[in-house]
């Protein structure tokens, strides 16, 4: 009878994680993310889940001629604020598991 109990109190958990899970996801979808490159000149805003919010660019760096820049500067600056949405998404996550960390190749479904 305990082995029921165990199994019991082990699927109360999984349904309270889970529940924990998705309030996290639907956090995440509500914080904000910014990147940038070039000291500010472009400047890229993604949500918690990794999905961009808005881009910013400043207008000395519209220069036909050097289409190339900009593009690398938004480029650079989309990463800066993707490692920063994987470092919050990575504290989260922790905060929800009290720190234990996750099995090797489990990810969030974000």
């Amino acid at each position: 009878m305990s082995e029921m109990k165990n199994l019991g109190e082990m699927l109360r958990k999984a349904q309270e994680m889970q529940g924990k899970m998705g309030e996290m996801q639907e956090q995440l979808s509500r914080l904000e993310v910014d990147g940038v490159a070039g000291a500010g000149l472009v400047q890229v805003t993604l949500n918690g889940k990794s999905e961009m919010r808005d881009l910013k660019i400043d207008p000395s760096l519209m220069i036909v001629d050097e289409v190339e820049v900009l593009q690398d500067l938004i480029k650079a600056a989309h990463q800066d604020a993707k490692t920063k949405c994987e470092e919050l998404v990575k504290e989260e996550m922790a905060k929800l598991t009290g720190g234990l960390p996750l099995p090797p190749g489990f990810s969030l479904p974000i």
